[in-house]
Order: structure tokens, then sequence, then C-alpha cells
């Protein structure tokens, strides 16, 4: 029993730098617990005399108020620690914890845990940034996201093991040393990565050494699982309880057969969902993943990548798509928030290009109004520089329009109250769904029923547009599911808090409406009253929704890390035609920030994000 403890405790963060003597002492105080669902392991106003070590799984716990309310909740997972500041007040505490999927940990008495800490100071080290860490996340709602140690990978197809190698070759690459254990008796060996096979010539070992292996592998930083999902459901439940991560591999052709074993996992444990990713390994002349809504109810999210070279005007966004697991793997989450201003948003496709271009790769978008639309065609694959010749073309007013005094503002009023908009849009992105796209994106629109913003992150990509860029006025409502939808900028301009929301934990927000030019229907602030001349209506509406937008700007973008604020007041909100040259500004001024960008990043990663030499 003293030898598990041993293992189990080097694979917890307090064990970092201690010797064997001293976690042979610590895990000889220890007891272990194996717990399941629903299991307390403390309740409301009950003294906190234990601190648990959790080394798999997660537990929630809940702060009570004096009425009985439910004031906080927070999770705990591997390598974290609960009871240590509760336990020091020596009094009951208003807090239950209970285990929400299955769990192993270390019990310590808090009495051992003060003479543990006051011994060896290594350990006093350790136990505090766990406490710190701790009160970071609680109280001041830190981003930072724990490196999973433990990373699961399924296959099921022969087709997607290469993804597995890729993944561990790229993370030694940053300097990590893993260990794999996986079912492939062919597995060609990598450096800084031993391989241990879960298989031996009478088919799977048994399922203690497996166990014993894994607590072996606490010496690697990190360590992989990679089987056949085919394995048997004993070790099937094994490899779900004990990895943070969890990724499972499909094709097109055969993600179905995946559906009833991811079913009887989550049924096993309702929140294992929480920790399965599903990744589409996709043909590069396929950008979007097929249409698969039961795996919604089964994993958390999903990564699409493709190893083949994209066909002419499609982006590199599928290659790209394993380096996105890396950062996940690392524990960054880059997200864009892309802000409104008419046609000033396609400057956004500019920004996009040269985020894409410095190795910077985006793990969500949120969008709205024109942000919504430039990072919907952005996630569907298109590459940007084709992405505006097309709305160059397809936004050119026929010659009628050219020839009226304001004739731009008369076929955008036109566009939409022939509702132009969704068939210009379809026949790029056809009848896909947002979940299709190789990115995650999020639009924002506003729903004049019940009054409140609307973010739709999942249903047809082209209504996710339409509705966000529903100008007022100019259009009416488009009503749908009991909803009247109008443009989401009167009330979030650049949506970085969505982004958040939703775990991003680096955001870059880009703003095409921070500065506004001061001029208005040929009206200066110094031209005299006599002199100045009567606004057309349409202009007078697309100007105020401007102005809201550069005073509405500091709503969402205030979690924002970064700011990149493209100077596109010299257009015309209606120009569509020149969306080209607003994106090569949107490009230029991103490549001015990138220093500074990378400068940020690099304090998240140094070896995902080097420092410039």
């Amino acid at each position: 029993m003293i030898d598990d403890k041993l293992l189990l405790l080097k694979r917890h963060a307090c064990s970092s730098g201690l010797s064997d003597e001293v976690l042979r002492e610590i895990a000889s105080a220890c007891d272990l617990i194996r717990a399941e669902p629903g299991d307390y392991l403390h309740r409301s106003n009950q003294k906190v005399e234990s601190v648990f070590l959790l080394v798999h799984g997660r537990a929630k716990q809940t702060i009570v108020d004096i009425h009985g309310n439910v004031a906080a909740q927070r999770f705990h997972i591997a390598g974290g620690q609960f009871g240590a500041l509760a336990a020091a007040l020596r009094e009951p505490a208003p807090m239950d914890l209970v285990v929400v999927e299955p769990a192993t940990l270390l019990r310590l008495p808090y009495t051992s845990v003060l003479e543990l800490t006051k011994k060896h100071e290594a350990f006093r080290q350790n136990f505090s940034k766990l406490i710190a860490e701790s009160v970071l996340n609680t109280l001041l709602k830190d981003r930072s996201q724990k490196q999973p140690a433990l990373v699961g990978v399924f296959h099921q197809t022969s087709a997607t093991r290469p993804i597995t190698r890729k993944l561990v070759s790229r993370l030694c690459e940053l300097g990590e040393k893993l260990q794999v254990l996986g079912d492939h008796p062919d597995w060609k060996p990598i450096e800084d990565a031993p391989y241990f096979c879960l298989k031996d010539k009478n088919g799977y070992i048994p399922i203690e050494d497996v166990r014993k292996q894994v607590k072996l592998s606490a010496d690697s930083k990190r360590s992989f699982i990679d089987v056949d999902t085919r394995i048997d459901p004993e070790r099937t439940s094994l490899i779900a309880e004990i990895c943070e991560k969890i990724f499972w591999c499909v094709t097109p052709e055969n993600w179905q057969a995946s559906l009833s074993k991811l079913r009887s996992i989550v049924e096993e444990a309702p929140n294992w969902r929480d920790k399965i990713n599903v990744i589409w390994l996709l043909p590069g002349d396929s950008p979007w993943s097929p249409v698969a809504s039961e795996f919604e109810e089964l994993a958390k999210r999903d990564f699409k990548l493709s190893f083949d070279e994209p066909p002419k005007n499609q982006s590199r966004e599928l290659l790209n798509g394993l380096e996105r697991i890396i950062h996940q793997l690392r524990g960054i989450r880059i997200g864009v928030a892309l802000g409104g201003g008419a046609a000033r948003g396609m400057a956004h496709l500019g920004v996009l290009k040269a985020l894409e271009q410095a190795g910077i790769h985006i793990h969500m978008i949120a969008g709205t109004s024109a942000g919504a639309m430039t990072g919907v065609f952005y996630a569907s694959g298109m590459e940007p520089d084709y992405n505006a010749a097309c709305f160059v073309k397809d936004l050119t007013p026929s010659w009628f329009f050219r020839m009226l005094p304001n004739g731009g503002y008369w076929y955008l009023l036109s566009k939409y109250r022939r509702r132009k908009f969704d068939p210009m849009l379809r026949k790029y992105l056809k009848n896909s769904s947002l979940q299709q796209l190789a990115i995650p994106v999020h639009s924002v629109t506003v729903d004049l029923i019940s009054g409140t913003p609307v973010v739709r992150e999942a249903g047809d990509s082209v209504h996710a547009i339409t509705e966000s860029i529903n100008l007022p006025v100019l259009s009416v409502p488009i009503n749908r599911n009991g909803r009247a939808l109008i443009d989401g900028g009167i009330v979030n301009n650049i949506p970085a808090d969505v982004l958040v929301a939703n775990g991003c934990n680096f955001v870059i927000a880009v703003s095409v409406t921070a500065g506004m030019e001061q001029e208005f229907a040929s009206n200066r602030p110094d031209t005299p009253t006599d002199k100045m001349k009567r606004a057309s209506s349409i202009k007078t509406i697309l100007r105020t929704y401007i102005v809201q937008h550069v005073n509405m700007n500091s709503v969402g973008v205030a979690p924002a890390d970064f700011v990149i604020q493209p100077d596109v007041t010299g257009f015309d909100v209606t120009e569509f035609t020149r969306a080209d040259e607003m994106a090569t500004i949107g490009e230029e001024t991103a490549i001015e920030c990138l220093p500074k960008l990378k400068e940020l990043l690099t304090r998240f990663d140094d070896k995902l994000f080097p420092p410039s030499p």
C-alpha cells in the first residue's frame, strides 16, 4: 500500500523536487481514497480536519450562505488540493465537497501537514504554491489552465494513428519529456519519449500492470495513453478515469461507429464529458466536418485538422489544427474578438491573415456584425485575400446605384430590404453549421422580444451572420424561434467577454471603430451653422451606429489582453468595394503590433512563443 501511495504522490504537484525519502515519509502519513461520483469528502458546517490531494478525477466545492443558498461553486481538478485554508480556521466550514467523477485522492491529517511543511522547506513551498493558486482561481478568477499530465488518445481507425505521433514529437521539440503507453506494436521510438506496449503475445496485459505502469510514469511531466477504440470496457473506464484529457479521433467515414462507445463512457460518469475532445481528421479538400450533433452531448469540444495541403483559395487553418491541440495541451487558448463597423470591418480579414502567418493560432472567434461576417468566413476555411476579393465583387453597386447621390447607402438599403445577403453568403457557406467549421465561432445579436443579447455558437452559418449584421431601420428584425433579432452592436460591439466566458485565457480584440473621423455629411466641428449641410436619413442612421460602436467599445473589450486598432476612418461605412484596401491596412496594423503581442504571449509560454533574439 505504501508503494501505491508513494507512486500516486509522485504524480501530484506537491511532490515537485522532493527526494524519495521525503516522499515516502509524506506517503506514510496519507490515506488512499478511491471515491465514486456523489461521494462527499466534506459536508457543510462540519470541521475540516484533513487536507485532500486530488490525484485523479474531479470534485465540486459548493459554498453555502447562512440561509442555505449556494453562494459560489468551483471545481477541483487533478493536481490540486482542498482543505488547507478551511482546516486552518479550526471551525465548521460552510461548504460541501462532493466527487463528480471517479477520483483517487490522498488524505493528510491537517496536523501532519503542519509537521511536514515545518520539517521540509521544499514541501512547504510546494504546498504554499497550491494554496496560492487556489486563492487566485477563486478570488481573482485566474484564467490560467492546468496542463494535463495524463492524456488519453482513442482511435476509431488506423488512419488517425499519426496524430498521436505528431503531438508527441511536437511536444518533445518544445522540450517536454514524455512517456507513451500504447497498443501499437509497431510504434517507432521517439527520442525523449519512451514507449511501453500495453500488449504482449497473449493480447492486452493485465489491467493491474497498466495501473502500475501509469504510476511509474510519474517521473515524466506528461504521459500519453494511445489505444484503439475497440479496447475492452474495463480498460476504457480506467483510461477515462485517470486521464485529465481525452482525445477521440475520427474521420468523416467512421465517426458514427464511435457513438455507442462514447455514450457508454459518459453514461458511466456524466462529468467525464468535460474532458472528452473529438479530433476530426479531414481530407484537405473538405474544410468542414460532417454534421454530427450527437457529439455535442458526448464531448466538450472538437478540433479539426488535416495533413493535406489545402486547395486554391482555402486557408491553412486545418493544417494548423494540430498546433491548436498543442496549445491546448500547453494550457493556452487564444481567442479573437472582432468588432462591428459595417464595411470597415473588412480590416479584420487582414488582421486574421497576419496572425495566422505569424504562427498565432486561434482557438475561438467571437464577432459582432461585420466581425461576425468576417469571423465566420475565416472559420469556414476561406483564405482572407480571396474573401476580400469576393466581398469586392459581390458588394459592388450596380450602375443604377452608382449614378445616384449617396448611391452606396441606397444600395445597402436595397440589399437589406430585398433580403439579398442570405443568397450572397450562401454561395460560399452553403448549408454549413457553425459546428462544422474549422474554428469555433460565436456571433452576437440582440433579441428585441427579451431585450437581451443572443450569442449563437451553433446552427446555420449564414443565419449567424445575417442576424448579427441586421441593422435596425435599414432592415426589419429577423423573426426566428420566438426571437426578433437585430445587429448585436447595440449592446456588445467587441465581444471579448464572450471568449473569456468560453474558456479562452488570452484574448485579442480587434476594433475598427476605436477612432472616428470628425466629419459628417461634409460638416466639420468648425463649419459655421449657415454653411452646414443636411444629412440623409440613411447616412444619419449609419453614422449613429458608428458613434454608438465607438462609445460601446469598452463594454465587451474590457477583458481583452491585447487590442489591435486598424485606422480605417478614411473609408466610408458603405465602401465594401474597397474591402481589399481595408484588409491591407488591417494586415499592416497587425504586423506592427506583433512584437508587443508576442512579448505578452512569451510570458505565457516561452517555448511556443520564444522571445525575439
